[in-house]
């Protein structure tokens, strides 16, 4: 009996054993799988709007991916990398130039680039440095070569400046060299951001200026006295016109009142004798009576009557 039930214990552990290793198996799969998602969701990546993933299978590029997405890339053997897609702005270093008057300048200006395409870029000017140096390369030849034709004033003078149009000149040119050389990027647009004169010449430019200034400012003073003595001379003329032509017309308008106080007078006085011969009288005493005037008449002179009040 004993016996019996010491080979069934053995029996029943023999049994339980085989069930270790499934165990073990099932977790080795859970952790497989969770590798599995971890290396694939490592190799998953996402292609926004504004850039480029260039994918390279040892050190090749293989694809460029640029349309916005999901993109996957085999582990281990592919590499992403990314590249913009956008616009990008360049400050050109500073150059001096010659102008074609031999006058020295330091030209300032800046760079609108992109892009254009990925794989020649990344094949011959491998990176975005490398890139934007060709670019200042070419930028500041063009730029020299093309200033060195204007004269000092046609570049700094609005109004006589043509920069507008060399933009678009040096933009095409740099353009054209780059296409040559097949770097893989286009200048959408290069711009004169300053110039400046060199610090050793910018003192005597200025007392040049001053000068100008001043000279221009005394012609402009001349030309406005002279035309101020224009103006007076005309002034006067016109005055003594008017002044002559009111005297006449003054003389005429005169005559005229006289001879009709005359005309008026003489009407009066014809119609009343004695009142003609009174006031003439009156009219001699004002010429000939002042205030300390002693008068001796007869009688019978005409003034003692008037005085006197005897009229007959």
């Amino acid at each position: 009996m004993t016996t019996s039930n010491d080979s069934t214990n053995i029996v029943s552990l023999d049994e339980k054993k085989p069930k270790q290793p499934k165990l073990f198996r099932f977790v080795i799969w859970i952790v497989l799988a969770i590798i599995l998602l971890v290396i694939l969701l490592s190799n998953v990546y996402i292609v926004k709007e504004n850039e480029y993933k260039v994918v390279r299978q040892f050190g090749e590029i293989v694809r460029i991916d640029q349309q916005p997405g999901l993109y996957f890339k085999i582990p281990f053997i592919q590499s992403v990398t990314t590249l913009p897609k956008a616009q990008m702005f360049y400050d050109v270093a500073e150059a001096e130039i010659n102008t074609k008057d031999k006058k020295r300048i330091l030209v300032n200006h800046y760079a609108v680039w992109e892009i254009k395409n990925p794989k020649e870029m990344i094949q011959n000017a491998r990176t975005l440095e490398n890139a934007e140096s060709k670019m200042d390369e070419f930028i500041f030849s063009i730029v020299r070569t093309e200033l060195g034709r204007l004269n000092y004033d046609e570049i700094i003078n609005d109004e006589k400046s043509s920069r507008g149009s060399l933009n678009d000149q040096i933009t095409e040119k740099v353009n054209e060299l780059l296409e040559q050389d097949r770097y893989g990027i286009n200048v959408v647009d290069v711009r004169i951001k300053r110039i400046d004169l060199p610090a050793e010449n910018e003192k005597s430019v200025y007392k040049r200026m001053i000068s100008e200034r001043e000279s221009k400012a005394q012609e402009y003073l001349s030309m406005g006295d002279a035309q101020k003595q224009r103006i007076i001379a005309q002034t006067d003329r016109e005055v003594k016109e008017m002044l002559a032509k009111a005297q006449a017309d003054a003389e005429r308008i005169r005559a005229f009142g006289e001879r009709e106080a005359a005309r008026i007078y003489n009407e009066t006085f014809a119609k009343d004798p004695d009142f003609y011969q009174f006031y003439r009288t009156l009219e001699s005493y004002k010429k000939t009576i002042g205030e300390d005037t002693v008068v001796i008449l007869p009688a019978n002179s005409p003034y003692a009557k008037w005085l006197l009040g005897n009229m007959k």
